[in-house]
């Protein structure tokens, strides 16, 4: 761990920088929590950290961080990434980030690192410009984590009152583990249930049966009970 810190250092050698990038290593999730030590420093907030540093840092010297094995570095980059989309307005800007974003999806391979970024940086860059086409090649991939990063993108879709996206990747996808819809089930019922019962309904009747059933229980937990229990006890 210090060897790995030390080399980090040597390439992160301006004094701003080193003021700083220490308190990102840490040696695993959940060995070390806010307020410990780790080499005589205060591990801090990883969301607090990237809001206050996020300016000082480069996209070159993220991907050093984003490029880590530890899942802490990897975090600590995308919330640094996110500050860097949301707070600038120069579009050229914006663009060279959703670059690097595409460029490091390798690296994009945890459930926390998926949404903590993606429905911030690919799902509204994709809903702002227009880019629908972007999360569809996504969606087709037979990466895995490129499907979820596609699905939990087209979140921000239904954050703005359009779910058609989200569904029609949650109905190709299906058959996919669970842990891939799940999430995107439960926000898309939920909104689609919000605005049309009816049409909850029909979707449910459709599709319920192919759904995983961990991925059932969230999709349909704004029924009212006695039609929930039916879903899940398959009586329908």
């Amino acid at each position: 761990m210090v060897k790995e810190i030390e080399e980090a250092l040597a390439v992160l050698s301006i004094p701003e920088k080193a003021e700083f990038f220490p308190k990102f290593f840490k040696t695993g999730k959940g060995e070390y929590g806010e307020g410990d030590l780790f080499l005589g420093v205060k591990v801090p907030d990883q969301r607090s950290v990237a809001k206050e540093y996020y300016a000082k840092i480069s996209l070159q010297d993220l991907s050093i961080l984003l490029s880590s094995k530890y899942h802490e570095h990897r975090l600590t980059a995308l919330f640094m990434l996110i500050s860097k989309f949301e707070k600038t307005k120069d579009k050229a800007v914006k663009d060279e980030i959703i670059e690097f974003y595409l460029n490091h999806l390798q690296y994009v391979n945890n459930w926390d690192l998926v949404d903590s970024s993606c429905y911030k940086i690919l799902g509204r860059h994709a809903f702002e410009n227009q880019q629908e086409e972007l999360l569809r090649k996504l969606a087709a991939s037979e990466e895995m984590w490129h499907k979820r990063i596609a699905v939990v993108g087209t979140m921000h879709y239904v954050k703005k009152g359009s779910y058609e996206l989200t569904k029609e990747f949650v109905t190709q996808n299906l058959k996919h583990p669970h842990d891939l819809m799940h999430k995107a089930n439960g926000w898309l019922l939920r909104e689609m249930g919000n605005k049309n019962e009816q049409e909850l309904l029909g979707y449910l009747n459709q599709y319920y049966k192919e759904m995983p059933r961990t991925c059932l229980r969230y999709a349909i937990e704004k029924l009212d009970e006695d039609l929930r229990q039916d879903y899940l006890k398959g009586k329908i």
